[in-house]
């Protein structure tokens, strides 16, 4: 009976100093003690939980959280507060303590922000399908970024974090659709083909203006989006019958229907605006229209000529370089032309400005590549025309043969200087203490182990040459591996079994069963293997000697038998330097290149295990087999310079591998840490690794476990 009775408050007290770590943050937490000992026991034991978890985070974070809890708990439901605890967690993990400290304070905001997204769509959660619509349009791909307003800046369309403005998601999704969809018609129907920053400057009521100029112009898109994409138009129809006022009075119905008109372009929007700014009033902006940034995108637009004139010239000096190799007549004093580009015409082409253009060189056609008809476009989108002095090939001083090379950015630059995520793949991390993920926490690149052509594969054959044909042998035997049926209703052979099984039925006066015969079947191996490989700097000297002999017995093994294998090492150094190092790619042949890359495997940084096997798990889900195995070969447990040592380190590749075994991949682990049986039962099950005591036997172990693991 006392066990359910409420706590007091000087335990209450003790869990508090504890779990906000008094001894260094100096909370005075007595207050707060006594109002918790009031409440029942299920809620203090909720509040105590909760506190611990977000103080894990910082202790600032759960300190305010249950300064706050107490006066909202009587308000929200356990699901609402666990919500809130979690978003200022993620924003400490994004943004920094100050604007967690604005969640947890602002608590008012979040649950009216709660309400809304129970009917409302979020941008976090539509942008992958948003992004596949705007992809889906012709012109410029656009990029999608979040922002309070919608606007564009012809590049990039930005959108609110949350629409809430109709009755439900479905209907608050089609509201996002009409948002992208205006302002991808903005970027396509020319609405900045005029400088419309030095327009606003011009005037003399730049405020007015820019109103007017937005309303007439979002009329003229109107018609556009009206012919090039009906069914979205409808929608945006009802979406405006239920938010706007789109009746319009008799001026503007004048001015709309000279803007239906299919040659309508943006001048004859500035035209408009001119004649009407003293004389009319614009009507209130659409619930979809958002901003206009005439300053800001003049600036990307500017920015995006200049870089598309470079890029066509370059690409039309490549393409004449290469007619004048082709000429037979071509004389050994090469003399280029710089004027014969020329476009033969422009025709308009199925939808509202989408062009066909015919390029031509000293008058005969010449097929452009991909890359210059996309350039051709978006330089029509922004100037309604190519210049003539586009159509020059760059000269000597302007061409740059470096264009054309495939740019992938340096993992390693990325680190000088203050750091960003382009182009990295980003996971998220179990924090056992916060009982939930760190989202997008770790940022993962992939580099190519540099090929290192000496000895050691060499000197590895010649070493186990004994033991490379013994695994040979045992390897193709486990290919052509058939299994017997037995009690078939056909086959080569008597099943003496079932015959004798058979005589004793039919004595009974049973009927005779026609399954008397055994069949050899032959067994189709479908594997997938990736190995995962540490290349941690605690692997320098003989443990990395031995991973890579290892490697090489282990796929001087596989080559004969043929199932499909991939190796990659992983390091890093804390969360935002995860690494992936390619040493062979499931579609890769064993070749010198290979050979040379596991000759270069070194030790690297420390061993942050989780993100590896996320990464490494979406590789094995992208290869067609029925049987997918990843195996790990380590030296020791999970560990970083960071938090990841320890039990966060263990609990997070814990999780990695339950995502793991939830794929339908079976995970297994090979150590050579001696300590390994206190947590690998607990990361792996009991089952599901080996230890090697003697790092001398990894070569052999490795592919006796793989035969094991296999068959």
């Amino acid at each position: 009976m006392n066990s359910k009775k409420s706590l007091l408050a000087e335990e209450i007290l003790k869990r508090l100093d504890i779990y906000l770590d008094v001894e260094f943050t100096f909370y005075h937490n007595e207050k707060h003690a006594e109002i918790l000992a009031d409440l029942p026991l299920t809620q203090q034991q909720y509040i105590l939980a909760w506190v611990q978890r977000t103080a894990s985070t910082h202790h600032e974070l759960g300190y305010q959280f249950m300064v706050h809890i107490v006066d909202i708990l009587k308000e929200i439901d356990s699901k609402t507060i666990e919500a809130w605890a979690l978003h200022a967690m993620d924003a400490y993990d994004v943004k920094g303590l100050y604007p967690a400290l604005e969640v947890i304070r602002n608590v008012n905001n979040f649950l009216q922000l709660s309400h809304e997204k129970e009917a409302g769509a979020v941008l976090e959660d539509e942008s992958a399908v948003l992004l596949h619509f705007v992809h889906g349009l012709s012109g410029r791909k656009l990029k999608l970024e979040e922002a309070e307003q919608p606007y564009t800046d012809t590049e990039t369309i930005f959108l609110p974090a949350l629409v809430a403005q109709l009755e439900n998601k479905k209907e608050n999704f089609k509201l996002y659709k009409v948002m992208v969809a205006y302002c991808w018609a903005q970027a396509r129907f020319g609405t900045y083909r005029i400088n419309l920053d030095d327009e606003v400057k011009k005037s003399k009521h730049p405020e007015k203006f820019i109103a007017l100029f937005h309303a007439v112009e979002t009329l003229r898109l109107e018609h556009c989006l009206a012919r090039e994409l009906p069914g979205l138009y409808r929608q945006l129809c009802e979406i405006k019958s239920k938010l706007d006022n789109s009746l319009l009075d008799s001026q503007w119905q004048a001015i709309n229907i000279q803007l239906g008109a299919k040659e309508s372009t943006v001048n004859d929007t500035l035209r408009i605006v001119n004649e009407y700014l003293t004389k009319l009033e614009p009507f209130t902006p659409y619930c979809y229209q958002g901003l206009l940034k005439p300053e800001l995108t003049a600036k990307v637009i500017q920015d995006r000529i200049d870089d598309e004139k470079k890029q066509l010239k370059n690409i039309l000096r490549k393409l004449q370089d290469e007619f004048d190799e082709g000429k037979e007549t071509a004389s050994p004093q090469k003399i280029k032309s710089k004027e014969r580009f020329d476009l033969k015409d422009i025709k308009e082409h199925n939808s509202e400005q989408d062009f066909t253009v015919e390029l031509t060189l000293d008058g005969q056609p010449i097929a452009p590549p991909d890359n210059a008809k996309n350039l051709m476009s978006s330089i029509l989108q922004d100037l309604g025309k190519i210049p003539d002095d586009y159509l020059v090939a760059a000269g000597d001083g302007e061409y740059d043969p470096d264009f054309f090379e495939e740019k992938e950015q340096d993992p390693d630059e990325v680190w000088k200087g203050i750091y960003h995520e382009d182009g990295a793949f980003l996971y998220n991390e179990w924090d056992f203490k916060r009982q939930n993920y760190r989202k997008n926490w770790c940022a993962v690149r992939e580099k190519a182990v540099k090929p290192i052509y000496d000895n050691f594969v060499s000197n590895t054959m010649s070493k186990h040459r004994k033991l490379i044909k013994h695994l040979r042998k045992t390897f193709e035997a486990m290919r052509d591996d058939n299994k017997l049926l037995k009690r078939q209703t056909n086959g080569d052979e008597i099943d003496i079994d079932a015959y004798v099984e058979a005589l004793a039925d039919t004595s009974d006066g049973s009927e005779m069963t026609e399954r008397l015969y055994m069949q050899m079947q032959r067994h189709e191996r479908n594997i997938a293997v990736c190995f995962m490989v540490d290349m941690s700097g605690s692997t320098k000297g003989w443990i990395n000697d031995a991973e890579r002999e290892a490697l090489i017995l282990l796929c001087e093994s596989l080559e004969s038998l043929g199932d499909r294998y991939a190796i990659y090492g992983f390091s890093g150094m804390a969360r935002k330097r995860c690494e992936i190092y390619t040493i062979k790619e499931f579609d890769d042949f064993y070749d010198d290149e290979v050979k040379a890359r596991i000759s270069g495997i070194e030790p690297k940084d420390y061993t942050r295990m989780g993100f590896a096997i996320r990464h490494l798990n979406k590789k094995l889900l992208d290869v067609e087999a029925k049987t997918r195995i990843l195996i790990t070969i380590s030296d020791g447990k999970p560990d970083d310079y960071d938090s990841y040592r320890g039990e966060y380190g263990i609990e997070d590749t814990r999780r990695a591998l339950v995502e793991t075994r939830r794929e339908g991949i079976h995970p297994y682990c090979i150590t050579i840490d001696s300590t390994a049986k206190d947590y690998l039962p607990h990361m792996y099950g009991a089952a599901a690794y080996t230890v090697i005591d003697e790092i001398r036997e990894l070569p052999l172990k490795v592919s006796d476990i793989y035969r094991r693991l296999t068959t």
